[in-house]
């Protein structure tokens, strides 16, 4: 009879269930899963945004009277919107923007190496977020204090 190691030595063999709703908020998710997640999330940010950011795009090249509007969106505002949220607004969109980056540099880099592994997949998503999150900050600087 064939018997698996674990059973020789005497321990149980590990129990995979899927977890339920009521353990969500207490289950916790590698930094791999996380960054999977987020991935997709700031994916859909992203695109539901563009219409924003071409809007932002067209006014900053456009003319000289169309960047002097785009600029002063951000001090006065625009329409019923500060000018506080419309920063609010570019920045989420530019670390979204970042983090969707450095989560697809990091899928297209397991992919091309297939460097799967667990250790690879910890350090590279912490890697993704801090990387991501240091640039939308630094540009972040930019955007409301400079």
């Amino acid at each position: 009879m064939v018997t698996s190691l674990q059973e020789q030595r005497g321990t149980p063999r590990p129990i995979h269930r899927n977890i339920h709703i009521t353990q969500i908020a207490s289950y916790r998710l590698p930094p791999a899963g996380i960054v999977s997640i987020l991935h997709r999330i700031t994916g859909a940010f992203v695109f539901l945004l563009l219409p924003f950011a071409i809007w932002m795009f067209d006014k900053s090249v456009t003319s000289e009277v169309s960047y002097a509007q785009f600029s002063s969106a951000f001090a006065a505002g625009l329409g019923l919107f500060p000018g506080w949220l419309v920063k609010i607004v570019a920045f989420a969109l530019i670390w979204a923007y970042l983090l969707h980056l450095c989560s697809g540099i990091r899928h297209l880099w397991m992919d091309a190496t297939h460097e799967v592994d667990l250790a690879f997949g910890r350090w590279s998503a912490i890697a993704a977020m801090a990387i991501g999150t240091l640039i939308a900050f630094a540009v972040g600087i930019k955007l409301f204090v400079l």
